[in-house]
């Protein structure tokens, strides 16, 4: 399966433009630490864009994305990235056993902190985000109160990485398509 194949499936079963977005920053992180950790690189990013390719046809934790798999199969998804969104979730009981696995796992809920930090912020921007902004708003529970802290700590660490040094590194892969993700803000890249 190419990335052109693997957008087809998101675009047929997703049609909510902040999902795809999320989708998106998940598969720039893991092409991130695909290149990092000498890995297939299409592979990971594949991986990554298709995770939540079922979320709107099955949103719940009991269907998703159990439920999704049968229809990546039916795509020719390759079953090591079927395995790898299967892992994702705790509550399909499949441990994670490869880097590619630990790594979906890691950037799925980061992502999305560092988007709702970004988007409170005076830029609205990717650009001047760091860490230690987030690491601010991390500590406020009240804050992107459905972000799971604990996973996010669980994946990092699974993943081999220090929580904030994860962090850091996927706003870095998240900047590479700011534009895309609407992360922009007032800034340009150069800023």
């Amino acid at each position: 399966m190419n990335r052109s194949e693997a957008l087809s499936v998101v675009q047929t079963y997703v049609k909510n433009p902040h999902l795809i977005q999320h989708m998106l920053s998940v598969e720039a992180a893991m092409r991130f630490y695909a290149e990092k950790f000498d890995q297939d690189i299409e592979t990971w990013g594949i991986t990554g864009l298709l995770h939540d390719f079922d979320w709107e046809i099955h949103p719940t934790i009991e269907q998703h994305p159990l439920a999704g798999a049968p229809i990546l199969r039916q795509h020719n998804v390759p079953e090591e990235i079927v395995r790898a969104i299967l892992c994702h979730a705790d509550h399909t009981g499949l441990p994670r056993q490869t880097l590619m696995e630990k790594a979906l796992y890691a950037c799925d809920e980061i992502t999305g902190l560092i988007t709702a930090v970004a988007l409170v912020r005076p830029s609205r921007s990717l650009y001047d985000l760091t860490a230690s902004s987030v690491k601010k708003k991390w500590k406020d529970r009240a804050f992107a109160a459905g972000a799971n802290r604990e996973e996010m700590e669980k994946g990092a660490a699974e993943f081999g990485l220090p929580l904030w040094e994860h962090v850091d590194n996927v706003i870095l892969a998240m900047r590479k398509i700011a534009p895309e993700l609407g992360l922009e803000g007032t800034l340009t890249e150069a800023s």
